[in-house]
């Protein structure tokens, strides 16, 4: 394994090597879909790190900020979008960064740790007694160092959200441009009778009859329509604040610790996130009975149950299916299944799909790691993950978690 120059944590962030850590080609795909063809990513000179073509006259640059300070700036000629895609690319670089710093503190550890081991070595050397007498000692290290190891690289499959997020970008984006659609027509509707009400009022000032002019203006439905535009604009901003509640719950940017967490409004979260992506391939049903409130990471279960929908979605196979999540508790227990009624694993598969990087997809499908992260997680709370499956049938995620006085 090569060993990587050191870098200080406080230099500054370059946007390559931040999009060095990403999919590009997911990542590529979903700008184009959000802003079109013409959509750039350039560094800070203005030279291209990615680009689908040749820019549009019309493009304008919006800068991409990494603790305010701008690494780079996204180019394109769709103003609308370009803001909000430039958050989510904001976001998914500020995910990057924390990865390589994360990497870079576990190989600052383990070099420290090789050179100890090292120095050991050479008093070693020294007698035959103590030779044996620290092999052995060296021997528990080793065994000690590989348990940190493997546990720093279970955090660090918490990566695995960046794919995640990629998936969904262009759903959640066509979610909130609903809303913002119908407020923008409403409001170009609204300017048109702000003109009629500006005819009405120089007519009247011009000497005509009120109650003719009234009724030629149509003054009546002007004012009840009216009404009917506000209420739809003020219902079109509740939906795309409650959208962003979701993802900002989903992404838990403002807590990292186990705090008390309602898991129905948990699942109703992230199935909000996710349901533009899974009702493309099956109906999604909520079966949930009341639960206590438990003591969790939130932001984690949350990765798992999209985990599990993301999974049961892509069993479906040209086919739309069934998605049903289901949640109750018996005595200490909360139990959550997620049932679906895709293609199903086969017999000699289900032993491996917790195992890091097996998956059943095709080359570039799936990382492999979704399910790995979501034992991890569930494992980490104290609870089981189990999979039962049948063959053309379907497949069932139990997980089970203790209630936590």
């Amino acid at each position: 394994m090569p060993i990587l120059p050191d870098k200080a944590f406080d230099s500054e962030p370059q946007l390559r090597e931040l999009l060095s850590g990403i999919d590009q080609t997911k990542l590529a795909q979903a700008i184009q879909t959000l802003l079109g063809e013409d959509a750039r990513l350039l560094d800070l000179l203005g030279e291209p790190v990615w680009s689908s073509g040749q820019a549009a006259q019309e493009a304008k640059r919006y800068p991409i900020s990494i603790e305010i300070e701008p690494i780079g700036y996204l180019e394109c000629s769709n103003a609308e979008q370009a803001h909000a895609v430039g958050k989510i690319i904001e976001q998914l670089l500020k995910t990057a960064q924390r990865y390589q710093m994360a990497a870079q503190l576990h190989l600052e550890a383990t070099h420290a740790d090789y050179e100890k081991l090292q120095q050991k070595h050479e008093a070693l050397m020294k007698s035959e007694a103590s030779l044996q007498e620290l092999t052995e000692h060296l021997e528990q290290r080793i065994e000690e160092q590989i348990q940190v190891i493997e546990h720093s690289q279970r955090q660090l499959y918490q990566a695995e959200k960046l794919a995640s997020v990629g998936q969904l970008a262009a759903g959640v984006a066509h979610e909130i441009n609903n809303p913002i659609g119908f407020i923008r027509s409403n409001m170009q509707t609204a300017g048109q009778y702000v003109k009629q009400f500006e005819r009405f009022a120089q007519a009247l000032k011009q000497g005509a009859p009120l109650t003719e002019t009234w009724q030629k203006e149509d003054i009546d439905f002007l004012l009840e329509d009216f009404q009917t535009l506000v209420q739809e604009n003020i219902d079109g901003v509740d939906r795309v604040a409650r959208i962003v509640s979701d993802l900002k719950e989903f992404s838990n940017v403002d807590h990292s610790a186990d705090e008390l967490t309602d898991i129905n409004h948990l699942i109703k979260t992230v199935c909000n996130i996710a349901s533009s992506h899974i009702q493309q391939k099956a109906e999604l049903v909520l079966q949930l009975d009341p639960l206590p409130l438990l003591h969790c990471n939130p932001g984690h279960l949350g990765q798992v149950v999209l985990n599990m929908l993301q999974n049961s979605a892509q069993a479906m196979e040209g086919k739309r299916g069934q998605i049903t999540v289901a949640s109750n508790v018996s005595g200490d227990t909360i139990t959550v299944q997620i049932i679906d009624n895709g293609k199903g694993i086969p017999e000699e598969r289900l032993s491996k799909i917790f195992e890091p990087f097996f998956t059943t997809h095709e080359v570039g499908g799936g990382t492999g790691l979704g399910l790995t992260v979501s034992h991890d997680i569930i494992t980490a709370h104290g609870g089981t993950l189990e999979v039962e499956s049948q063959v053309g049938t379907g497949t069932t995620f139990t997980i089970q978690l203790p209630v936590k006085s």
